[in-house]
């Protein structure tokens, strides 16, 4: 009976086998449910809609939600049984730019589960999904391993297959990333004339924020986000890089 409970589970197409594949390859396990996997690498922009009435589609959005949930809950065990003496502003912060979209986003391009994320090319052209879309199918992905072995695998895959093997949370730990704040501490001290120059256009229903560092009168560093604050920061970042003050 069991047996044949889970063979209509297993994939039976050849691309569904293929998937499986792919997906063995990332997580190290074979899954037993692909259906789970195969909504969780939908963006919405090739879903379809399976409920007229709400308007909800058959994309990895509801899976992100859950994958969400899963990924800060074992991250933040794992900080607090890593840090038993640090107080809860450290673990929040060390948290947040474990789980930060640009984190998330660089960890699934590591994984390669940006080559196995379906999604219309032209999405890539709004900056905001530009930013986003493979790290919210990795928390989907999360999502799916939770539903397919339930969450003693879907904690060893963020510990094991992210945490230990593509974060260095010790280095994150003391990494710096109020770049904004470096650059004007640089500046004052060197009585360098600083201004962060701003403008915005629409792209669809969001606002983007084009941010430009000037110094002394000369451009440097640029960026493009939906976030202002998050456009500065990566702007004074480019600015560091560009002057050499990395290391600063």
């Amino acid at each position: 009976m069991l047996g044949r409970f889970l063979s209509n589970l297993r994939p039976k197409t050849a691309e569904q086998r293929e998937l499986a594949r792919k997906i063995k390859a990332i997580t190290g396990f074979t899954p037993v449910r692909i259906s789970p996997y195969e909504q969780a690498l939908r963006h919405h922009s090739v879903s379809k809609t399976i409920h007229a009435n709400s308007g909800s589609k058959d994309s990895n959005e509801r899976l992100e939600f859950l994958g969400d949930a899963m990924l800060n809950a074992i991250v933040a065990e794992h900080l607090f049984k890593k840090y038993p003496f640090k107080d809860e502003g450290f673990l929040t912060q060390l948290r947040s730019k474990i789980v930060s979209r640009e984190s998330l986003n660089s960890l699934a391009i590591k994984l390669n589960l940006s080559q196995v994320v379906s999604y219309d090319k032209k999405a890539l052209q709004n900056i905001p999904l530009r930013n986003s879309i493979f790290g919210n199918a990795l928390e989907a992905f999360i999502g799916a391993i939770y539903l397919d072995g339930g969450f003693g695998v879907c904690k060893k895959f963020i510990i094991d297959n992210l945490l230990r093997f593509h974060i260095d949370v010790d280095k994150l730990e003391v990494t710096e990333t109020n770049f904004k704040g470096r650059l004007f501490e640089h500046c004052q001290k060197n009585a360098i004339p600083m201004e962060f120059e701003a403008s915005d256009y629409p792209d669809g229903k969001n606002k983007i924020y084009k941010v430009k560092v000037i110094l002394n009168g000369e451009p440097k560093g640029q960026a493009e986000h939906i976030s202002k604050k998050k456009a500065e920061q990566i702007a004074a970042q480019r600015t560091f890089e560009l002057l050499g003050l990395s290391s600063e």
